[in-house]
Order: structure tokens, then sequence, then C-alpha cells
């Protein structure tokens, strides 16, 4: 019997609205609601019980840019949230877990400041999240605009006993393209450590979801962003098949 995954459907936030973008270009980006946290409660009733949010201009701005509507998406709906982008200091990991989010996803502070990256995961069990978002196999930063040369894997046993909840991967060349789900270099970062990883970029279908389903037991969830937003993913379907 396979596994069970968890589904994430996306909430990527541009001044304010529910985007999402072409492998990870910002000058690329779609509407595709006005209200985010409209688009969240949609979320809620299809059945999800997570929803993954990406603050994209905090991202580039190293800093929260799109706090209010996290907000009202968090009192609009009682969905588990994670949210990344622009979480770069210990500061903003105390107050965004304050408002009772459950878990903040560190990407470039994984690179450029891993001392960090240790310290909130002994302050906060269970809700640090690694954002490894990787390109031509190099780990990427800054809202993807930062160049690094350092391999997705290696990052991974970098923190593999640090206490780190989950990572989330994504391959940005796939990423809002609709190209599906790079299931191998996904399941080479589950082989890696024993942290869960979640799958992100390319989902185009429901065949995505069963190809991770039998990958890797360490593969523990994925994130749908275009794919619910274009209807070629029906969410109940999804939820049934994903278990």
């Amino acid at each position: 019997m396979t596994r069970a995954l968890t589904l994430y459907p996306a909430i990527d936030l541009k001044g304010g609205q529910c985007v999402r973008l072409f492998q990870g270009q910002i000058d690329q980006s779609k509407v595709y609601n006005e209200d985010p946290a409209s688009q969240a409660g949609d979320f809620a009733c299809a059945g999800f019980s997570w929803v993954h949010i990406v603050d994209l201009d905090g991202a580039f701005a190293g800093e929260a840019r799109n706090a209010s509507a996290v907000e009202a998406i968090m009192a609009k709906v009682g969905l588990k949230t994670q949210l990344g982008g622009g979480v770069r200091d210990m500061a903003a990991v105390e107050r965004w877990l304050s408002t009772g989010m459950a878990r903040v996803i560190l990407g470039t502070a994984a690179v450029h400041n891993p001392g960090f990256v240790v310290e909130a995961c002994k302050a906060f069990p269970g809700q640090i999240v690694l954002g490894v978002d990787a390109k031509d196999g190099r780990v990427k930063t800054d809202g993807w605009d930062g160049d690094s040369a350092v391999d997705p894997v290696e990052l991974v046993k970098q923190y593999a006993d640090q206490g780190v909840a989950a990572v989330v991967y994504t391959d940005i060349s796939r990423d809002g393209a609709l190209a599906g789900v790079n299931v191998e270099a996904t399941a080479a970062l589950a082989d890696a450590s024993a942290i869960p990883v979640i799958a992100s970029g390319g989902v185009a279908s429901l065949a995505d979801i069963e190809a991770l389903k039998v990958a890797h037991d360490n593969i523990e969830g994925v994130i749908i962003g275009r794919a619910l937003y274009d209807g070629r993913i029906d969410p109940k379907e999804a939820l049934v098949l994903a278990g």
C-alpha cells in the first residue's frame, strides 16, 4: 500500500493579490484572485487541511510585504498554514508563529545564515521548514534572484540533525510551467536525510500526485498551484488519490 500525501494548495501573494508566476519570474505573473482570503476559503470548502503561502514581494525585499493579506487569510479560515518569503531573522519567525502560523519556511537564510536557522529550530521545534529552491542543480536565493554554488542534497544533509520539520523542494524551472513534477530530484532529497520532503513546482495532473506517492516513503506531501487555479486538477479527486 502506498502512503498518503498531504496536499498543500498554494497562495502566492504579490501586491496583496493571489498570483502565479512562471518559473519564478516576478514580471510574468497572472492574477487569479484579488481576494486571497476568499481563495483560502475556497480551498477550505474543497476539503484541504493546509494552505501554503508565499510572500513574493517579501522574498525580494527580505521582509514581510503582504502581512495584511496573510492575516486576512488566517482570520478567514481555520486551515493550518505555512509561510515563506522574506523570513530572514528571529523577530520575523517569532512574529509569524505568534499569529498562529503552524510553520515558517526559511530558504535564503538557510544558505546565508545557517546559525540563525539552527537557532530557530531549537527555539521552535517542529515549526521550521527548510525551503530548497533549485535550478540547474544549484540552490537559488533572494526570491530566486540570487545564485549560489550550493547543491540541494548537500544543503539538506547540512540540516539533517537540526530538528527541521520538513523540506520544501521546488524545481524552479518547472514552477508554474505545468511541466510535471521533478520526481527524481524530489526522491533524491527524500533519500538524503530523514527530514520529510514536500514536492513543489510543475504539478500538472493527478499523475504527478500518483508518481510522488510511490517514489519514496519520505515524500510527505506536494504543493499544488496553477493546476488547481486552471482547473486541471479537481480538488476532490486529488484529495481522494492522496489518501
